[in-house]
C-alpha cells in the first residue's frame, strides 16, 4: 500500500459538503452511474436518445450569436456527421474544438435544426494512437469546485492506499451468498466493459447487492445498539396504581376496543420499568389514540410525576386540552395550556406552575421546550404526530426530564403518535429501534365515508350537495387548498372561499377557521362548530389532525389535486365520527398531472391507512414520509427500502447475529458506515 497523498484544505471542505470526512469515506462514495467509454460508435449508427462515444474530424467551427451566443461544431467520421452545440464555452474549448483537429466525444444524441446533434457533450482531443478506456467511467455526485476528474483521482488512491477488510463473518458470508465487499467496491468504482450497464444502472448486480445489504446491516445495528443502550439508562419506574384510571373508565361514554385494550397494556408495561421506553403509537384517523395517551398520562400522574403532551400545530393541541380537561377535571386533574400565542402573563403564570409541580399536565405546542419552561418532576412525555417535529425539538423536550428540581432522572419516558400509518417496510427500517404498538380496529359504530371525485366544472352541483345536507340538520366542512405552499395565498384563498359561501347561502351560519387566527378566535370557532351553533365551516388544512364533530358529515376539498396522500386520508378522517353515512368529495381542477392523478385514485379506492401509506412511499420515497424525523435520521443512501425489502429482511436477522455472537464486527460496522452518527439517530 502506498503512503496517501495530503488533501489540500479547500479541497477537504468541498469533499465536506458531500459528506466525506475521512478518507474511508471516499470509498463509500459511489457513483450515480458510467459513462462507456469503451468503444467507439460509427455516426452513421447512432439513433436519438443514445449516450454514446464517438471520434471524427472537425470540419466546421463557429460562433452563432441567433437565438444565443452559441459555439457550434460539425464532428464528420468516415460514414456520417453530427454537431456538437456549446451554449457556454471557454475559449480553451473554441480553440480545442477547431477546424482539422481530431476530437472524441461522448453525450447523448438528439435531433437538432441541422440533423443529429450533442449538446454540451465531453471532448477530449486525440490521435489514431489514443486508446479506449478499459473500464466504464463512473460518474460521482460532486459540488461546485470539485471536478470529476480530481474526485475520481482521489477515490482511485483511496483504493489504492487503504486497507478494506472483510467484517461480514465467513460463515454468514457463505450462507447469504454475498460478494466480497472489497471486491465490490473495486468493481463499482472502476467496471469493466464486459459487465452489463442494465446491471450496473438498476443497481441489481451482485456488487450492488453487497453494498446496499452493508448499508442495511449497518442502519440495524445502530437501531439495535440505541435500543440496549437505553436499557442501561434510567428513568422514574411508574407501576399502574388504578384508583385515577379506573375513574376515568368507568366515567367514559365508551369502552376500549380491544385494541385500545392491547396497547394501552403495552405501553403499561413499559412505563413500569426503572429505563426510558421510547414507543411509537399507530392508529389510523379516528381509531381512538387520543383516550390510550390519557391512560398513560395518568399512570405517571398516579405516581407523583408531571406529563407533558405536544402537538404540532394550536388547533390539535388546543382539542387535547379541551378533551383531556374535560375527562380528568372530574378526577381533580386541571392540565395547564401553553402554546407560543398565550399573552406574556399567561404564559408565566402556566410556566410557574409546570416549575413549581403544581400541574402535573402541561398541553402545548413547541412552547412547552422553550428554555424557560422547566418541569419539577417529568415523567413522561406525550409527542403526537411526532414526524412533523425536528429532531431538536424533540431532544429540548426530552431534556426537561434532565432537569427535574426534586431528583436527578436521566430522562422521561417518551410516548410518540402518529396517524400516519407507517409502512412495514419504513418501520423495520427507519423505526427499528423504537417499540410499536398499533390500533389497528377502529371503534364501533364508525360508518365507512363513501370518497367521491367531482371535476371543477360540477362546482354548482357541489354547492347544492353542502346545502341540502346543511338543512337536513348535517354539518360540513369546506377545505381550501394549500397553494404553492404561501400560508399568506391560503390565507387569501380562505377569505375569499368564506365569502363566496357566506354569499351563496345566505340561509346558512358560514364559520371561518385557519392558522393565522389567534388562540381565542380558534377555539371559540370550534366550539361553535362543534354545538352546531355553524353548519358550515371553511378551514384550511389546519383541521387536518384533531378535530372531532361527530355531526360532521359531509367534507368538500377544494383543489384536492395539490394535496399529499396522507393528508388527504388525514382530512377525510375528519367525518365518519357519527352512526350518520358520510361522504367526502374531492373537488379537482383539470388538466391533472400524472402524479396527482395516481394519487387520487389511491385515495378514491383506499379506505384503509396502511395500504394509501404503502402506495405513498412507491410515489414519494421515505425521506417525505418520515417528515422532520428525517433531520436526525442517516438517509439510506443505496438500499432501496421497497425494492430491497429481502435484503431488508436479511440485515435484520442477521444484526442481531452480529451483536450476539460477532460484537468485534459490529462494531466494524457501525464505525465504517455511521462512524459517530449512530449516537443521535433517534430521539
Amino acid at each position: 500500500m502506498t503512503a496517501p497523498a495530503k488533501i489540500a484544505p479547500a479541497t477537504l471542505a468541498k469533499l465536506a459538503k458531500l459528506g466525506i470526512h475521512h478518507r474511508s469515506d471516499l470509498l463509500l462514495h459511489l457513483p450515480l452511474r458510467y459513462e462507456d467509454e469503451t468503444h467507439l460508435a460509427p455516426i452513421e449508427t447512432v439513433q436519438p436518445g443514445e449516450t454514446v462515444q464517438v471520434q471524427g474530424t472537425i470540419t466546421h467551427s463557429e460562433i452563432t450569436f441567433r437565438p444565443r451566443r452559441t459555439l457550434a461544431c460539425r464532428l464528420q467520421d468516415a460514414g456520417g456527421e453530427l454537431y456538437l452545440r456549446f451554449l457556454n464555452f471557454y475559449p480553451s474549448q473554441q480553440k480545442q474544438l477547431a477546424v482539422d483537429r481530431q476530437i472524441r466525444a461522448i453525450g447523448e444524441v438528439r435531433m437538432g435544426y441541422y440533423g443529429l446533434e450533442m449538446v454540451h457533450p465531453k471532448c477530449r482531443a486525440v490521435d489514431e494512437e489514443t486508446p479506449l478506456q478499459t473500464s466504464l467511467t463512473p460518474v460521482y455526485p460532486t459540488t461546485a469546485g470539485l471536478s470529476q476528474i480530481a474526485l475520481r483521482k482521489l477515490i482511485a488512491n483511496a483504493l489504492e492506499a487503504l486497507p478494506i477488510p472483510e467484517h461480514l463473518p465467513k460463515l454468514v458470508l457463505e450462507r447469504l451468498n454475498l460478494a466480497g465487499f472489497a471486491e465490490s467496491l473495486h468493481l463499482l468504482h472502476s467496471p469493466t466493459a464486459d459487465i452489463s450497464s442494465h446491471s450496473l444502472e438498476t443497481r441489481s448486480h451482485p456488487a450492488w447487492r453487497r453494498i446496499k445489504f452493508d448499508e442495511l446491516l449497518a442502519q440495524q445495528l445502530s437501531m439495535r445498539v440505541h435500543h440496549r443502550e437505553r436499557s442501561q439508562r434510567s428513568a422514574p419506574a411508574l407501576p399502574p396504581r388504578k384508583h385515577h384510571t379506573d375513574a376515568l373508565l368507568k366515567n367514559l361514554p365508551f369502552t376500549l376496543t380491544q385494541a385500545q385494550q392491547k396497547v394501552c397494556g403495552e405501553i403499561s408495561a413499559d412505563l413500569t420499568k426503572p429505563h426510558p421506553t421510547q414507543r411509537l403509537l399507530l392508529g389510523d384517523v379516528g381509531s381512538g389514540k387520543t383516550i390510550v395517551a390519557a391512560l398513560a398520562a395518568l399512570q405517571a400522574i398516579e405516581n407523583g410525576y408531571q406529563v407533558a403532551l405536544m402537538a404540532p400545530t394550536e388547533i390539535l393541541a388546543e382539542q387535547h386540552f379541551l378533551k383531556l380537561s374535560d375527562w380528568l377535571s372530574p378526577l381533580g386533574i386541571t392540565p395547564v395550556w401553553l402554546s407560543g400565542s398565550l399573552k406574556k402573563k399567561d404564559k408565566k403564570l402556566a410556566a410557574e406552575k409546570i416549575a413549581s409541580g403544581e400541574t402535573l399536565l402541561a398541553i402545548g405546542t413547541h412552547a412547552l421546550f422553550q428554555e424557560q419552561i422547566n418541569f419539577h418532576r417529568l415523567g413522561l412525555a406525550i409527542v403526537d404526530e411526532q414526524h412533523k417535529f425536528g429532531v431538536q425539538q424533540r431532544l429540548a423536550l426530552h431534556a426537561k426530564g434532565k432537569n427535574n428540581a426534586t431528583e436527578k432522572i436521566s430522562e422521561p419516558h417518551q410516548l410518540m403518535m402518529s396517524a400516519t400509518p407507517i409502512p412495514r417496510t419504513l418501520a423495520m427500517s427507519y423505526y427499528a429501534d423504537l417499540d410499536v404498538s398499533v390500533i389497528d380496529e377502529l371503534p364501533p359504530g364508525r360508518t365507512p365515508v363513501i370518497t367521491k371525485l367531482v371535476s371543477d366544472a360540477r362546482r354548482d352541483e357541489v354547492f347544492e350537495r353542502v346545502r341540502a345536507a346543511c338543512m337536513t340538520g348535517q354539518q360540513a366542512y369546506w377545505v381550501c387548498p394549500l397553494i404553492d405552499e404561501s400560508e399568506v395565498l391560503q390565507l387569501q384563498n380562505a377569505l375569499e372561499t368564506h365569502q363566496l359561501l357566506t354569499d351563496t347561502f345566505p340561509e346558512l351560519r358560514v364559520g371561518l377557521v385557519h392558522g393565522k387566527m389567534d388562540s381565542a378566535e380558534k377555539v371559540r370557532v370550534m366550539t361553535a362548530f362543534k354545538a352546531a351553533e355553524l353548519q358550515l365551516l371553511v378551514a384550511t388544512t389546519v383541521i387536518e389532525v384533531g378535530v372531532d364533530v361527530p355531526n360532521a358529515s359531509l367534507m368538500v376539498i377544494d383543489h384536492a389535486e395539490r394535496m399529499g396522500l396522507a393528508q388527504l386520508h388525514q382530512l377525510r378522517g375528519r367525518v365518519g365520527r357519527g352512526s350518520a353515512q358520510s361522504l367526502c368529495i374531492l373537488l379537482y381542477q383539470k388538466p391533472l398531472s400524472e402524479l396527482a392523478r395516481t394519487r387520487l385514485k389511491v385515495i378514491f379506492e383506499n379506505t384503509d391507512g396502511f395500504a394509501i401509506a404503502q402506495e405513498d412511499l412507491q410515489l414519494r420515497g421515505p425521506g417525505e414520509l418520515l417528515g422532520a424525523r428525517q433531520s436526525g435520521v442517516a438517509m439510506l443512501r443505496y438500499a432501496d427500502i421497497d425494492a430491497d425489502e429481502d435484503l431488508l429482511e436479511q440485515a435484520r436477522l442477521v444484526a442481531d447475529e452480529l451483536l450476539r455472537d460477532y460484537p468485534d464486527a459490529a462494531r466494524a460496522y457501525l464505525q465504517r458506515w455511521m462512524a459517530k452518527k449512530h449516537d443521535y439517530l433517534h430521539v
